[in-house]
């Protein structure tokens, strides 16, 4: 979902309320180091003015409330970047004015992710007063060698410190490790994984080391100083790490994302189920019935933007029926669930046979790759290891 789109007019996409409510994503960039892993959107400042960034996000806030009246508020996200460096306080008042902007679901899920620091740690309670409920932290590993590696501030100690204040402070919690690292073995992978397991988290994202353009990672790889993990032997770790988490209680709902039944992220299924979000902060984008949203990237540059126009962004284009069928079948085709092809249909205004390649369905279908009941349409398990090429033959919209 990543880049512009060409502008077009159409008729908008029936509105998605009834799933769960609209979903405010708001991007915080700033960070206290680079990890060399690490694409997004982060930077690292040695000073942030932080009465004008909390100015400008309300204004940004409020430009998208404008532009989406009369929804309910299913969902806040605070991602980054690093949110829990941002003070308490910035965090109160966005919520504050979100709430106001729209009325809020009385089950409304507001998750922060936070770095496991003792530093950020000792604003859990403050962030929790703030309206916080959930929080997503990045553990990364369970390895102080493999986490200095990865570039990260804490140790293994200082993260499980900052779960259990997680745990204490937080009505949901989840946390993040990244596997399929250089040499890792399965036997290492389920003695990792197992003791995760064992914390008693609601959820966990469990995601395959990839060697992203634009890394310090891809530089070093370029350069020899390490050699990725051979993609079968990460196959192998995939299909160890859904058995496990099944086992455990928590199995996969998406690709790369686990949890007990009704712990699922309510954020992120907005966005799988191709439902309304909006976005805000550098870089954010966002989706508003079929019209997509981008904001300036570059801090200082979304900054100046708010300032002069009363709102970071950069492009809003008109989305053809074509490229929200497509995303719609690109985003929900990770989930479990899968998709139901008579809804992206009436969303898209094309008909069935416009979205996928029923030979292709056919074809894969008899390989136990996806399984087809009506116009429900799921990946299997086995899929899901090849679903990038699965998607490329199916999806025709």
């Amino acid at each position: 979902m990543e880049g512009s789109l060409p502008l077009a007019t159409h008729p908008p996409a029936p509105s998605l309320e009834r799933e769960g409510g609209l979903a405010l994503y708001i991007h915080w960039p700033f960070c206290v180091s680079k990890c060399p892993y690490c694409d997004f959107n982060s930077h690292v400042r040695e000073s942030v003015d932080q009465q004008a960034w909390r100015d400008a996000l309300l204004r940004d806030l409020a430009h998208e409330a404008a532009a989406l009246p009369g929804r309910r508020l299913g969902s806040i996200f605070f991602g980054g970047g690093t949110p829990s460096l941002m003070p308490p306080a910035t965090v109160a008042a966005l919520i504050d004015a979100a709430t106001r902007h729209w009325p809020a679901a009385d089950d409304i899920e507001i998750t922060l992710e936070a770095n496991p620091s003792s530093v950020e740690a000792a604003r859990f309670a403050d962030l929790a007063r703030a309206g916080i409920n959930r929080v997503s932290l990045g553990l990364q590993a369970l390895d102080d060698a493999v986490l200095g590696w990865l570039g990260r501030a804490h140790g293994v100690t200082e993260g499980l410190a900052a779960l259990d204040t997680a745990q204490t402070s937080f009505g949901r919690v989840s946390f993040d490790l990244i596997y399929a690292r250089p040499g890792q073995t399965p036997e290492a992978w389920a003695a990792e994984l197992g003791r995760a397991l064992s914390f008693g988290t609601e959820h966990l994202s469990l995601y395959q080391l990839t060697i992203e353009p634009g890394t310090q990672f891809a530089t070093r790889v370029a350069k020899g100083e390490f050699v990725p993990l051979d993609p079968d032997a990460g196959a192998e770790l995939f299909e160890q790490t859904r058995a496990a988490t099944a086992a455990a209680g928590l199995p996969a709902y998406e690709i790369s994302n686990h949890a007990r039944p009704g712990a699922e992220s309510r954020h992120n299924l907005t966005y799988w189920r191709y439902g309304n979000y909006a976005g805000i902060g550098p870089g954010a984008h966002g989706r508003r019935d079929g019209r997509a949203t981008v904001r300036r990237k570059k801090p200082e540059n979304w900054l100046a933007r708010v300032e002069a126009n009363g709102h970071g962004i950069e492009r809003e284009d008109d989305l053809p029926s074509e490229a929200r069928a497509q995303e719609a079948l690109l985003m929900g085709l990770r989930l479990a669930e899968g998709v139901d092809l008579a809804r992206i249909a009436a969303m898209s205004g094309l008909p069935v046979g416009r979205l996928v390649d029923a030979i292709a369905i056919d074809r894969l279908a008899r390989q136990g790759l996806l399984a087809r009941d009506g116009d429900r349409l799921t990946v299997s398990d086995a899929g899901m290891l090849l679903l990038d090429a699965i998607l490329a033959e199916i999806v025709t919209a």
